[in-house]
């Protein structure tokens, strides 16, 4: 019998270290932890990816510098390891033929194999924001930083990268422009890649053109672009900003198409289905939501109580046929947002009123007292003369 995690549609990485798994049709929520764990940050979730094609595994990349496996079929964690190696935590977590790969902020590129001799080291620059795979091919890799331009890298010819941006133009002052990339990702069907930066900026680069700077390139907003997703039919990104702000972007032409709202803190992680219209976001503010990008409507608005850092969206398409069971347990550690909010107005006392019949005796002093009318006139004080 399959375990009840692998109903699950969006996994969520807190600061925490726990690995939480949303089952948005039941609204239920399940925390899973390694072990007897004990809650600390230095185990907060950084990087996750998905650890086989069919969903049934997810490595967890954690700050102390350890990566997990979760199988979904169990619900448990089967494995750890240490992948040390270079400093700050993981920027990107992939799988290359049964090989792990790890990035850290350092610069450290590393392709974990069942032997350690084996294993692959590239350096690939420090400050490192983000690694992402090409799902089309999985051997090439692309990185990015801040002060550290996009590169492409080919893991089977690790010595040079086969692509590097190159800085656009100076500013109309003639200043250098400041390179900050946040986040990425390969258009599939192309060699084309779109990224965010730390500037406010969406830009697409051409690898198989002879120009290294960006072919396009748009902004949104005034701060700093935290993440993106490319929508399911590839011609619009989803970006999130440090603010809270979450906007789709148009590929073709540059443009705003529309935003996002219910946001109120800085967006860590965004992804879209891959079939289906929505698009799953998490932050700073405790929350993962699901919108529906064709409605822009808020379909799944759900509190986590901790601060998070990374998601998996399930590429299921067919969730409405996973009704939710009425003879399961639906005791979570889940709160909608609108409860909770009612539960904590409800038990706040009404001061209001109070106040203004504490202040209603002194209505007659000072600027408080009514004005006389501007009808009645003020007697005359007439002085009798002295005999």
């Amino acid at each position: 019998m399959a375990s009840p995690a692998r109903s699950n549609h969006v996994w969520v990485g807190s600061e925490t270290g726990i690995l939480k798994g949303i089952n948005l049709q039941k609204k239920q929520a399940t925390n899973y932890k390694s072990g007897d764990a004990v809650l600390s940050r230095h185990e907060a979730v950084t990087a996750m990816c998905w650890g086989d094609p069919y969903e049934s595994e997810i490595f967890v990349g954690c700050l102390d510098g350890s990566v997990r496996l979760f199988s979904t079929e169990k619900g448990k964690f089967t494995e750890s390891r240490d992948c040390l190696g270079g400093e700050g935590p993981f920027c990107g977590l992939a799988v290359l033929d049964n090989s792990l790969i790890t990035c850290v902020q350092s610069g450290l590129l590393k392709v974990w194999r069942d032997a350690s001799s084996e294993n692959l080291e590239v350096q690939v620059g420090p400050g490192v924001c983000r690694m992402r795979q090409n799902p089309e091919q999985p051997h090439r890799v692309a990185t990015g930083g801040k002060e550290n331009c996009l590169k492409v890298w080919d893991l089977h010819q690790p010595q040079e990268p086969i692509f590097r941006a190159k800085n656009v133009r100076n500013d109309w002052l003639d200043l250098r422009v400041p390179i900050w990339d946040r986040d990425m990702q390969f258009l599939p069907g192309s060699e084309k890649i779109v990224t965010c930066t730390g500037h406010h900026q969406v830009r697409i680069y051409d690898p198989s053109s002879p120009q290294r700077r960006p072919v396009l390139e748009a902004t949104f907003g005034e701060y700093p672009l935290t993440a993106l997703s490319l929508t399911p039919d590839t011609n619009a990104v989803v970006v999130g900003s440090s603010r809270g702000d979450v906007a789709v972007i148009d590929l073709r032409q540059g443009r705003l198409l529309k935003c996002l709202k219910g946001f109120a803190g800085s967006v860590r992680a965004i992804q879209c289905h891959p079939v289906l219209p929505l698009v799953a976001s998490c932050g700073l503010d405790r929350f993962l939501r699901v919108h529906n990008l064709q409605h822009k409507r808020l379909e799944h608005k759900v509190y986590l109580k901790s601060r998070l850092n990374c998601l998996l969206l399930t590429s299921r398409e067919k969730w409405e046929d996973e009704g939710a069971d009425p003879s399961a347990d639906l005791q979570s550690d889940v709160k909608e947002e609108e409860e909770e909010v009612d539960e904590i107005w409800n038990s706040m006392e009404v001061v209001a009123a109070k106040r203004k019949a504490e202040r209603q005796p002194f209505s007659d002093v000072g600027r408080d007292a009514p004005r006389r009318d501007k009808g009645l006139k003020k007697p005359k004080m007439i002085k009798k003369a002295e005999s």
